[in-house]
């Protein structure tokens, strides 16, 4: 199963025997065998037994808290992995080194490349539209990235060619009701405010993985060191956004399985929220675009994308430890 999403009000979780048991009013709703699960995401409010904390913990499984608005609000996990050396490499490269500069061109180029990717695929799919500027700029962004030294210009790029996704991010959309508005947070139209969900949940995932390798999630190269912000999980996300995050978004709204009416307003903030049956089918999409399969290109073998935020957590490893001589980003073609 992978990960269990609570998505209702007032659920009690508990345990019975090996089994993790999910009870509203009484009602039993979910029972799931603890070998069966990989993490445990609750979406809103719910109420977890001590006992079941503690199975939870004995069996590495983590459990992470999102609020209704989709904000992360933390996450209960087993004790970190002793791999000390992981870490060290990790510090050791802080700040302007060859080492720091050379993954954020890692993360920006395969971030990029999979930009222009989503976009070469939809522009074969639907020749009426106009996609190819957008390509064009950020083909020439990929193609400065080796010139560049410094990490604050591979920022500027990196600001550049995604500026020019988002420019025609309106075109891969094609249902009515839905428009794409610059990016927001806190959400103040649908799109945006599956994105923030969508990107809330791809931030759990990839934190989880780097967990695992033994990172600390606090230390990033690409996104700058700011109180509280798990900068190297934000680092690794980048080249999962359009491969699983904005393809369940643009499945979602292009299929007609999200309509307008599955959001709400606001009255005075004008905040837009995913309803509870609209978080219920976005679950469901993203859970399986985790689960599906690819080849991935530097490994050679089938994997999941579940799979693979940790391979690429251990690919970064290797190389800050000079196991391997570069890191190697995520790329589809």
């Amino acid at each position: 199963m992978g990960t269990l999403y609570i998505n209702q009000d007032d659920a009690f979780i508990g345990k019975i025997d090996e089994r993790i048991v999910v009870k509203c009013n009484n009602k039993i709703l979910q029972e799931v065998p603890l070998i069966h699960l990989e993490a445990i995401v609750i979406l809103g409010r719910a109420t977890v037994s001590p006992a079941a904390i503690a199975e939870l913990l004995k069996h590495k499984v983590s459990l992470t808290f999102i609020s209704e608005m989709g904000e992360y609000l933390g996450t209960l996990e087993p004790e970190l992995t002793k791999n000390i050396f992981v870490r060290d490499a990790q510090w050791k490269a802080a700040g302007e080194t060859p080492q720091a500069i050379h993954a954020v061109r890692g993360f920006i180029r395969g971030k990029l490349k999979n930009y222009r990717y989503s976009l070469y695929k939809t522009q074969g799919h639907y020749s009426e539209l106009n996609l190819q500027p957008a390509m064009t700029i950020i083909q020439n962004v990929i193609n400065k990235l080796n010139k560049v030294d410094n990490i604050n210009s591979l920022r500027g790029l990196e600001g550049a060619g995604s500026a020019a996704y988002f420019g025609v991010f309106n075109q891969l959309i094609r249902a009515e009701g839905f428009v794409f508005k610059p990016r927001h947070r806190p959400a103040i139209d649908s799109v945006n405010s599956l994105m923030n969900f969508g990107y809330t949940l791809l931030r759990r995932d990839v934190q989880s993985a780097i967990n695992i390798v033994g990172f600390d999630p606090y230390l990033g190269y690409l996104h700058v060191q700011r109180y509280g912000r798990v900068g190297l999980a934000f680092d690794l996300m980048e080249e999962f956004r359009a491969l699983v995050v904005d393809s369940v978004i643009l499945n979602a709204i292009n299929n007609r399985i999200l309509t307008p009416n599955d959001f709400t307003v606001e009255p005075l903030s004008n905040v837009v929220r995913l309803s509870e049956s609209g978080r219920k089918e976005f679950l469901k999409l993203y859970e399986k675009k985790k689960q599906s399969e690819f080849k991935h290109p530097v490994v050679g073998r089938k994997c999941t994308y579940r799979e693979a935020f940790e391979i690429q957590a251990r690919l970064l490893a290797k190389y800050l430890m000079g196991e391997i001589d570069q890191y190697p980003p995520l790329v589809l073609k």
